[in-house]
């Protein structure tokens, strides 16, 4: 049998096998105040065959979102949603993560009420989708260093949150020119600040955002995504010299905290990077790996037998293919998804997809 059906271990947790679905937006929080719902719970519980669910991303306060309809982890209502999801994954022998995302730049007045925030007010080229319809980033507003610290507290917050709502742990979202990712990136964080600079202050806001996300809940339960080179929301991170440097630094100050993962969304072209980051990571790696055009496919499972990756991670095969594990395990067949419905919409292209017999 393949490596990647055996079980393992990750954070103290038994995993049934390697493969991890991975987080992916869709817009359906449509309980009191971006509170889950029972249809989200259902979603979740279909696909609790894999080894690891990492959740959509989930805001850990108000001006942390982004975009239309998307979970949060900061109100009794949003706890107590999230708790019918975990305890439906639970009840199917599913492990669950929730993916704490602040947006930072990445947002839209009409929709958070106030100007999003990042590290540098550096507008971001591109639109955002809101319920008015697309509209243009704007400029936001840089964080104060009170406000930073602030910040960090309300990830740490948040995480406490997941665990009162019975996730298993957070994964801190690191990548795709969201917040960390920004105070990441040369382009979006200009700071001249004990924040900003080099790699090493750039890269100070995510070490203490996973140091205190692990002081609060454990770093066995805490894991954190990157995505080194990703151009996503407009990041600049195309100086490879930097990049090396930026991401070595970063990898090298959060292996000493041992947190339960590093999850890397890979790109075309750098999996040199991901290894030497593989090489200096000291517990579970996961890898979201490069696949061009097309999805993740199960050709990637030999990432995992050949020790490039301890798990890998699915993300469209798994939204269209709920036993995505036991359809890999056989070869197929696979549900093509709906792209039309991946985000917001009722169960169509959401639950409605067909498991094998």
């Amino acid at each position: 049998m393949s490596k990647a059906f055996e079980a393992t271990e990750l954070g103290g947790k038994h995993l049934a096998n390697r493969i991890v679905m991975a987080p992916m937006t869709r817009s359906r929080a449509y309980g009191e105040g971006n509170s889950p719902t029972d249809l989200m719970a259902e979603y979740y519980a279909q696909r609790a065959g894999a080894g690891l669910i990492v959740t959509e991303g989930t805001q850990p306060s108000a001006i942390g979102q982004g975009y239309p309809d998307t979970p949060g982890i900061h109100s009794a209502a949003q706890i107590a949603g999230w708790r019918k999801v975990t305890d439906a994954v639970h009840a199917e022998g599913g492990v669950i993560y929730l993916q704490l995302m602040h947006t930072g730049r990445v947002g839209h007045p009409t929709l958070m009420g106030r100007t999003p925030v990042g590290p540098s007010a550096v507008r971001a080229a591109g639109q955002v989708y809101t319920h008015a319809g697309p509209q243009d980033f704007v400029t936001p507003r840089e964080l104060t260093d009170d406000e930073i610290r602030d910040t960090i507290a309300d990830f740490a917050d948040a995480a406490r949150n997941a665990v009162e709502a019975g996730f298993d742990g957070v994964e801190l979202h690191g990548a795709n020119g969201y917040l960390i990712h920004q105070f990441l990136a040369p382009n979006s964080n200009v700071r001249r600040d004990a924040w900003g600079g080099g790699p090493e202050g750039r890269i100070r806001f995510a070490v203490e955002t996973a140091r205190a996300v692990a002081d609060a809940i454990g770093a066995d339960r805490t894991g954190f995504r990157l995505s080194p080179g990703n151009s996503y929301n407009d990041i600049d991170e195309s100086d490879r010299t930097d990049l090396d440097a930026t991401y070595g630094a970063l990898v090298d100050a959060l292996a000493p905290l041992n947190l339960a993962y590093l999850h890397q969304m890979e790109v075309p072209g750098v999996r040199d990077l991901t290894l030497r980051l593989r090489k200096a990571w000291p517990t579970a790696f996961v890898l979201n790996p490069a696949s061009g055009a097309e999805p993740t496919g199960p050709d990637a499972l030999a990432l995992i037998e050949d020790g490039t990756a301890d798990l890998v991670a699915y993300g469209a095969l798994f939204l269209a293919n709920p036993d995505l594990p036991t359809r890999l395990a056989r070869g197929g067949p696979y549900n093509t998804p709906d792209t039309s419905k991946s985000f917001g919409g009722d169960h169509t292209g959401y639950t409605d997809y067909p498991s094998l017999g």
